[in-house]
């Protein structure tokens, strides 16, 4: 079972996000919880915040041990164009970017469940 959780034109730089996303792509949600406590980074609260809600909408916010991150990316949002003063008057541009963040969590007893009938019916016809 899967489950998918996004967040849309969140002020953080898709680059900086993603730094974050690296560390905790493939792993458990639990050891992804632990990873994200102990980073120094303010992306963080905003990761867990999407993390607890695809882990939410599995349905297990009580008991997440056997949940993995399947899948998490990062994409640019629209990116707000402002301007800043400049030497002699000028107006210098500044480009504040915006990320979309999607998360996908999967359950584990489940896919290993699928691999062991799949390899005991396989055996079965030899």
């Amino acid at each position: 079972m899967e489950a998918k959780a996004t967040a849309k034109f969140v002020r953080y730089t898709p680059r900086k996000v993603n730094q974050v996303l690296m560390l905790i792509r493939n792993k458990s949600v639990t050891k992804a919880f632990d990873i994200l406590s102990f980073l120094p980074k303010s992306v963080v609260l905003f990761i867990e915040k999407v993390l607890k809600s695809a882990v939410a909408n599995i349905g297990k916010l009580e008991n997440f041990s056997n949940l993995k991150i399947k899948e998490a990316w990062v994409g640019n949002g629209s990116i707000l164009k402002r301007i800043r003063p400049g030497p002699q008057g000028r107006g210098m541009p500044v480009k504040k970017r915006t990320s979309h963040l999607t998360i996908v969590v999967t359950d584990l007893g489940t896919t290993e469940k699928e691999i062991v009938k799949n390899v005991t019916s396989g055996s079965k016809g030899r």
